[in-house]
């Protein structure tokens, strides 16, 4: 029997649309719709125009455009640049302990562009690409956090050369090359976290991906057991020590995972290990009418893991910002709401907000839930001291608003897509690129979709 390296490759490869469960379908859609709004949010950040400085325009035919300048460069710059855009913001979706979409849609956008594909194989990309990267999830028992690994670049890579090899027709021996030349290419850091570079983890995974399957449609070579040797990719990743890579069919194509796990929408530009508590918060501060100056104390229960991520207890920046539970807590309390004006410099440094980050305690568990493809507490509780002494404790929150399992309605997706893309298309463009994308299969080709102003 053929090995997971090549069992991964042929599957890519093989899965056409009509194979399609809809649940798939769906997932695809609002990850590459909520990806692009928030591509377009992002691509006004200064990572993104640092990078895109970098490289030159192309005049090949291939050339993609970045987004939303329209300006062309090489297919594997595009993927770069668009993928640090995607995921500066950290309003990127969530599935599988990483960010999925900010890799796979930037990596087939610009492949989709250079080859003229259909919205019907842009989302088979997808689907090939997230199918490939939750089986890689499922068979590590260890959360790669815990060794310093961004989960998002570092399986993300491969997953994108998978979407990359569908996208470019691979036979299945050169798909299965191209996975193994992606998991060469494949790294990031948490430590790197709250710092522009977290979003080049996503943007070179996008093109590491795109690269490996050229190199491989090229005819250049790699092991074709490089994801399950006891010296490749899942053995030198794993903090378990034990990944389930034995000899067996892996069931891609049978065992369908993205039904079950699809794609979880942020509501708040900030690392999702706050998502909860966010929600927490605002319910209780709606419910008893708080006010920021009566709040004796927060505290939180929250998981290790979640923690090992939330990092900056004192940020002094809108980017340090994205990762401390602090400022989520105070940003929640001061203006009722965490969004794009909240994840601001003056914001994170006005008086009453780092007040309030003073207030902020945290408790830890190293429990984790059951059946949630997330590292952490089965859920995260919070109370609120205010002066007079009294105590408010907000129901425990397990799972947040636009998650899988308690999705935004397509009316909610508009309108966080429109607040994305209206900042640089206006109004009625961007809600003429949300119907597009809404509506992908009927798309012709990539090059029909209207992202650029």
């Amino acid at each position: 029997m053929e090995g997971l390296t090549r069992q991964a490759g042929a599957f890519a490869v093989s899965l056409r649309y009509e194979d399609l469960p809809p649940a798939c379908i769906e997932a695809a859609r609002i990850g590459t719709a909520d990806c692009v709004g928030v591509m377009l949010a992002g691509a006004a950040e200064p990572g993104p125009g640092i990078v895109a400085s970098m490289v030159s325009d192309s005049s090949r035919a291939d050339a993609a455009p970045l987004l939303p300048s329209g300006r062309r460069v090489a297919a594997s710059d595009a993927a770069l640049i668009n993928g640090v855009a995607a995921h500066v913001l950290d309003y990127d979706d969530v599935a599988l302990s990483a960010h999925p979409s900010a890799v796979l849609v930037p990596a087939i956008l610009a492949e989709g562009w250079a080859q003229q594909s259909s919205g019907r194989d842009l989302l088979t990309a997808y689907v090939a690409g997230y199918e490939v990267w939750a089986l890689l999830y499922r068979l590590e028992p260890g959360a790669v956090h815990d060794l310093g690994f961004h989960p998002t670049p570092l399986v993300g890579t491969i997953a994108a050369a998978a979407a990359c090899a569908r996208l470019l027709r691979l036979d299945a021996a050169r798909a299965a090359t191209a996975l193994a030349i992606s998991s060469s290419l494949a790294s990031g850091l948490v430590a790197n976290f709250g710092s522009m570079t977290k979003s080049l983890h996503a943007g070179r995974a996008a093109q590491s991906g795109l690269l490996a399957a050229r190199l491989a449609q090229a005819g250049y070579t790699a092991s074709p057991d490089a994801l399950e040797h006891r010296s490749g990719f899942m053995q030198a990743h794993s903090p378990s020590r034990t990944p389930d890579v034995a000899d067996r069919d892996f069931g891609l194509g049978a065992e369908w995972r993205m039904p079950a796990l699809g794609v979880c929408v942020k509501r708040y530009p900030i690392c999702y290990a706050t998502h909860r508590s966010i929600d927490a918060l605002l319910d209780l501060a709606e419910a008893h009418a708080i006010a920021p100056g009566d709040v004796e104390a927060v505290h939180v229960h929250i998981g290790e893991t979640q923690m090992l991520m939330l990092r900056n207890h004192f940020p002094q920046t809108g980017l340090e910002a994205k990762f401390s539970l602090e400022f989520a807590m105070a940003a929640a309390l001061v203006a009722r709401r965490v969004g794009l004006a909240e994840l601001s410099d003056d914001f994170v440094r006005r008086d009453d907000v780092r007040d309030l980050m003073r207030r902020v305690r945290y408790t830890t568990t190293a429990e984790v839930a059951q059946g949630w493809d997330q590292p952490y507490a089965p859920a995260d509780q919070v109370t609120v001291t205010l002066k007079s002494g009294r105590e408010l404790r907000a129901d425990p929150v397990a799972r947040p608003k636009g998650s899988w399992e308690r999705p935004l309605s397509a009316a909610e997706l508009r309108a966080k897509f429109l607040d994305c893309a209206a900042r640089c298309l206006g109004r009625p463009a961007a809600a003429a690129l949300f119907d597009q994308l809404w509506k992908l299969e009927a798309t012709s080709s990539a090059r029909d979709l209207k992202m650029s102003a």
